[in-house]
C-alpha cells in the first residue's frame, strides 16, 4: 500500500520506528558537536551554584552556531519560581532577535528541563533540545509528564538526552550533598 494511502497513525509510527533506528547514529553525531555549547552550559551551572541556585545552566544557540544566550537558574536571586536557566535564555535569545519564536535555534541544558520549561521550548519552537543529566523527580521531557509526546504539545523539538551526563548529575548531586 502506498504511503500516502496508509492511516494517519500507521505513518506517523512507521516515521517514529525510522526515527529509533537512526537515532544511534544521530545521537552520535550530535554527542560530539554539542560537548562545547554543553560546557558552557556546564560553566553557566556552575556559576549558579556558586551563586546558591540549584546548578543548572543553558545556551541557546542559532541555526549558524552563534550563541545568543547562556544562563544559570535565578530564581533565588530574582525571589521569582520561574527564572530558571532555560527560561532566561529563551527570553533573551527572543529579545535579541526580535521574535517569540526560536526557529533553527538549539538549546543546550545541563538538566531535564521541567514541564514549565519543556512547554516553553514547545511554544518558542526550538529546533533541537539537548540535556545532561536525567531527572527523575521533576523532569519533563523523558520522566514525569513527558510532554512532547502528548497529543496536546503543538511542537516537538528533536530531543537528546545524557550530553555530558557524568559531569551535569556529579554539580547537582555535590550541590544537595553540601545542603544536608
Amino acid at each position: 500500500m502506498p504511503a500516502a494511502k496508509l492511516p494517519v497513525w500507521r505513518r506517523q509510527a512507521t516515521q517514529w520506528l525510522n526515527g529509533l533506528s537512526n537515532r544511534k547514529s544521530t545521537v552520535a553525531n550530535h554527542t560530539r558537536t554539542s560537548n562545547s555549547f554543553m560546557g558552557l552550559a556546564l560553566t553557566q551551572a556552575k556559576a549558579a551554584g556558586t551563586r546558591g541556585e540549584v546548578p543548572v545552566g543553558a545556551v541557546i544557540v542559532g541555526p549558524d552556531k552563534t550563541i545568543l544566550a547562556q544562563d544559570g537558574n535565578r530564581t533565588l536571586e530574582l525571589k521569582d519560581p520561574s527564572a530558571h536557566a532555560e527560561l532566561l535564555v529563551i527570553q533573551k535569545a527572543c529579545q535579541l532577535i526580535g521574535s517569540e519564536r526560536l526557529i533553527g535555534h538549539d538549546l543546550y541544558v545541563t538538566l531535564e528541563p521541567c514541564t514549565m520549561c519543556v512547554g516553553l521550548i514547545s511554544f518558542a519552537r526550538i529546533r533541537r533540545l539537548y540535556f545532561g543529566a536525567y531527572d527523575p523527580k521533576s523532569g519533563g521531557v523523558e520522566q514525569g509528564a513527558s510532554f512532547f509526546a502528548q497529543k496536546t504539545c503543538h511542537h516537538t523539538p528533536e530531543t537528546y538526552g545524557g550530553i555530558d551526563e557524568t559531569s551535569a548529575a556529579e554539580l547537582l548531586t555535590k550541590f544537595f550533598a553540601s545542603k544536608r
